[in-house]
């Protein structure tokens, strides 16, 4: 009897891991992989229509908070690669100040030569003076670290800055507008640059038309020396049951500067659960 069950166990280990091994070898897991890619697609989607201050100064805990992802992958063989990521949010809130840091970074090697080396990093803090009045301030860096060309940004720069103010603040409807001053810094991979002075100015709608549909409308403006950009986002959303949720947007993207000046995009997303 011992004999048997001395037999048995490993055999049982080895049937338990053949189902992962089998799903890489045979493709399962890269489709697998791909639902869940589409998955996130329509949940970032959906995550379009909230808006954390969208009736006030979001309720963040007190002090500081974040997250940080990391990810390497490194292979031989065939191919010689590496490939390292790392995506890191943190937050700060005191009293009326709330201020938020993002930083992301890619750097690839492909036999020996680097692919890709990006750096992108995020400010955003928002002071509430009351219900309806506040202040804000934003900054973006991005970075190319192989950039090398008059076509390519080595470093893309913009900091901003202005006042705030709810229009409607209602449980049903939420309008709030914003605008303010701002400087953007441009650099090529040959090492000429270009500084701006632009306005801003953005504007958040909510309406709920019932317990099930709600709208939201989201405007973004930049005028400069150089070109107006501005972009619209409308959406309804549709909760049809706890299970059944779906979103219709349409996306205009505007700039001047561009041959053809108008992009638009309209999606569609469902999300269903059973």
């Amino acid at each position: 009897m011992k004999k048997h069950l001395f037999l048995t166990v490993p055999a049982l280990a080895i049937l338990a891991v053949m189902p992962a091994l089998a799903q890489d070898i045979t493709g399962i897991q890269n489709l697998d992989d791909r639902i869940t890619d589409i998955e996130q697609d329509v949940a970032e989607d959906m995550a379009r229509s909230n808006d954390a201050a969208r009736f006030g100064s979001p309720d963040y805990k007190p002090g500081f908070s974040g997250s940080a992802a990391l990810g390497y992958v490194a292979r031989t063989g065939n191919t010689e690669s590496q490939e390292f990521n790392l995506g890191a949010r943190m937050r700060y809130a005191e009293g009326n100040w709330v201020q938020t840091f993002g930083v992301a970074a890619d750097f690839a090697k492909d036999a020996g030569v680097r692919t890709k080396e990006d750096l992108f990093a995020v400010y955003d803090a928002n002071y509430y003076l009351n219900d309806r009045f506040y202040l804000f301030g934003l900054g973006r860096v991005q970075r190319d670290g192989l950039a090398s060309t008059a076509d390519d940004i080595a470093r893309d720069g913009f900091v901003g800055f202005g006042p705030g103010y709810r229009v409607v603040n209602t449980p049903d409807m939420a309008w709030r507008v914003q605008a303010g001053i701002g400087v953007s810094y441009l650099k090529d991979g040959l090492g000429n640059s270009e500084t701006e002075t632009g306005y801003l100015a953005a504007s958040r709608f909510y309406y709920q038309i019932s317990d099930a549909v709600f709208l939201t409308n989201d405007t973004d403006i930049l005028s400069s020396d150089t070109a107006l950009r501005a972009n619209n986002d409308f959406g309804v959303n549709f909760k049809m049951s706890d299970t059944l949720s779906t979103r219709v947007s349409y996306l205009t993207d505007y700039n001047d500067a561009r041959g053809i000046r108008t992009d638009n995009r309209l999606g569609v997303s469902l999300v269903i659960g059973f």
